[in-house]
Parts: C-alpha cells; structure tokens; sequence
C-alpha cells in the first residue's frame, strides 16, 4: 500500500513573494489597502495611483506640481473630502468638463462661479435649516459654491419675444435663506433662481408631502386648488448628482446651442429633419415650466425651427418664404390645423449657404403632443413658380409631474 502524500502547508499572505503581491495589491480597493497586515506593502506607492485617479481624479501632472507621493496625496485628500468619496469623481468630473466646455465660449459664465465652500460653511447652514443637506449637494458646492447672482445663469436660459428666464445656481448661504418651511415645499431647498421670473428649481431635502427624499423638481402651484399648499411638482432629477450630471452632459455634447454666450435649453431630435430640395429643416423643442400648470392643464411649449440651404445650391435658388401651415396634434388625437403668412411676421429670403433661425410657441391641453406641416416659398429669379418645404414631425411632452398631496387628500 503506497504510503500517504504529505499535506503541503497552507498558503498565507506572509509565505507569498513580494511582487506577486504587490500585483494583487494593485487591484485593491483603497479600504484593503489600510488593513494593518498589509500596512508594509501597501506602503508601495505605485499602488496608491490607480486610486488617486479613481477617486479623486488627480492627474500626473498635478501630481508633480504638488510635489508628493500618491499615497501621500490620497491620504490628504481623503482627509478633506473622504466623506464624499462615493460622490466626488462624478461631480468633480462633471465641473471639469463643464468649465472645459464654456471657458472658450462663455467665458463670463466660467468667471461668475465662486470658489468652493469649507466643510463648516455647510455644518453651519444645515444648523440654520435643521436639516441633514445631501451628500453629493455637499460635495459639489465644496468644488463651487454656485454662482455670483448675474446673467446668464449657468443652469441655462429661454428667450421668446416677451419672456426671458435664465437660472442662477444659488451658493448655499443665498440657498438657505431660502429653505422653506411652508406647506407645500416643505423641507424643500432651492438650486437655483431666475432674478426675472422668479422661477427656482428645488431638491427635497428630507421626504414630505408625497416628495421623495432628494428629488429635484419645478414647482407648480395648483391654481384649481384653494388650499394654497396645493403645489404639483415637474420631476426633472432623482438625486442631485442625476440632475447636475445629466444637465452637464446635454451642454457638453452640444445638445443645447450656445447662443450669444449664454446656454439655451433647447432639445434637438437628431431624427428631426427633413430635406426638400437644397433646404433642410430641423427643430428643437423646449417645455417651459413656469408658464405652465397641472390644474387647469396647461402645457407651454417653445420650438426653434432652422431652416438651411445647401451651399452647393445653385444661386438661382434663391427663395422667399411666403407663408405656413402647421398641423397640431394633442396627446388624445384632437388635430388643429393652422394656416398663416410669413413666420412670426417675417418673410425670409433663403439663398446658398444662408440660414434663417426662429423661435415661436405653443401649448397644449394634453401633456404631449406633435406638431408637422410645411412652408411654401418663391423663387426670388422665378416669382410665379412656387413650392412647399416639409417641416419634420416634431414631438413635445413634460417632465413627469407629481400631483399635490394636498389635492389628493382634499
């Protein structure tokens, strides 16, 4: 009978080699890292990079201007803001990117941002208001402590004719003082504010009056309603790191158009254009909040059309724009049909290479609708000879709104 194989001893982190190791280690998350029995090897500061540009997005060249090692400099920067650990790389990188994107285009807006507030600026305004302020809210405004009150506001703008509203981000001191308390935005905290409409956005800080906990939103004052605690809410973010975040990715991926220094909150469908001949039409749409409510159903629309001919065009394509038609349509099938000259009194001339931008509005009794339809233009070179151009299918919906509690329980 062969005798028994001797049993080999137990691998343990002390008989491992020191590279294979440290090729563990590197994979580690930083709470492993702090562990005493790797306290030595964890010493290796290579392994600190990879969670230096994890967490804190600390680059190489910041690394050499401040002249430390990187464990050195996780551990200071964990010291300052280690409580928004599970924040910081997706606000900070959000800020950058957003600075980045408006320095050579807004500059005005990029220098209106104030520095960062201390970590006892914000115990202090949650001693003011008696509540606990969000996490991610906290972390952002210790990178910026929103913005000088001027215009244009960072959180984006709207023009029509006879409204304009461009939104502030509020620093958190101006924020505080307007904490309410009231019934119906009840522990609610304004983001932002609109110095001509008075418009602000809020983030829920504590869960009251069928609001979640940290959702972000519009107020909309229900105007059928007696009780004036009767206020819907336009739900525009989950969490204050889902709006911030979201709002900065449709400005930098140039969903929203830069227009004379300031961001319009204009959405483009890609899918939104049509091409008669050498002229393209395309539009973005926009919801307007604060011209529109819940109870009675009101929603206020605002489109911008561009309509484009082909440089390649012959010069004796030359045209002017005579007149429109639009076909509307609510959400319930109830068509409108409208028929008019010019757009907003004009009659534009649309020649190779030139383009004519313009901005009208609509509103719908229904929470979403679409609007189509078609320009008729003459040839400047052949008056009598006319043709329509297609205006694309183009729809328009509101934020999902959440009706007042106050209403429900009435």
């Amino acid at each position: 009978m062969a005798a028994a194989e001797p049993e080999s001893a137990p691998l343990t982190l002390e008989s491992l080699p020191t590279d294979p190791l440290l090729l563990i280690l590197s994979f580690l998350d930083y709470r492993d890292l702090i562990n005493r029995r790797l306290s030595q090897l964890s010493s290796h500061d290579p392994l600190w990079r990879r969670h230096c540009k994890k967490y804190w997005l600390i680059s190489e060249e910041e690394k050499t201007q401040k002249n430390q090692c990187w464990k050195s400099l996780f551990i200071d920067t964990y010291s300052d803001v280690g409580r928004y650990i599970d924040h910081y790389a997706a606000i900070k990188k959000a800020w950058d990117d957003l600075k980045r994107y408006l320095e050579p285009r807004c500059p005005r807006m990029v220098l209106s941002l104030k520095e960062g507030a201390r970590e006892e600026d914000l115990d202090a305004v949650e001693a003011q208001i008696g509540c606990k302020l969000p996490d991610d809210y906290r972390c952002s405004y210790r990178i910026h402590n929103g913005q000088k009150l001027v215009v244009p506001g960072l959180l984006g703008s709207m023009a029509l004719s006879n409204h304009y509203r461009s939104e502030d981000l509020l620093d958190v001191d101006t924020a505080a003082g307007g904490f309410q308390q009231r019934q119906g935005l009840k522990y609610c905290l304004p983001l932002t504010f609109c110095i001509h409409t008075g418009l602000s956005q809020y983030i829920a800080v504590e869960a009251a009056e069928g609001r979640n906990k940290n959702e972000v939103f519009y107020q909309c004052p229900d105007q059928m309603a007696r009780n004036p605690a009767a206020i819907d809410m336009f739900i525009i973010g989950a969490t204050f790191t889902d709006w911030f975040t979201s709002y900065v990715s449709s400005v930098v991926s140039g969903g929203f158009p830069i227009i004379r220094d300031q961001i319009f909150r204009y959405v483009h469908d890609p899918e939104c254009v049509a091409t008669t001949g050498d002229i393209t039409v395309s539009v973005s749409t926009s919801f307007l909040p604060e011209l529109s409510s819940v109870h009675p159903p009101h929603y206020f629309f605002t489109y911008r059309i561009r309509i484009e001919m082909s440089k390649d065009a012959l010069p004796e394509k030359a045209c002017q724009l005579d007149s429109r038609y639009w076909r509307i349509t609510n959400a319930k099938g109830d068509v409108e049909e409208v028929q008019g000259p010019g757009v907003v009194g004009e009659f534009p001339i649309i020649s190779p290479g030139r383009v004519y931008e313009y901005t009208s509005c609509t509103t719908f009794s229904t929470t979403s609708g679409y609007m189509e339809g078609y320009y008729t233009f003459h040839f400047l070179y052949f008056k009598d000879k006319i043709f329509n151009v297609a205006i694309p299918r183009f729809h328009m919906a509101c934020p999902t709104f959440r009706v007042s509690i106050a209403r429900l329980v009435g």
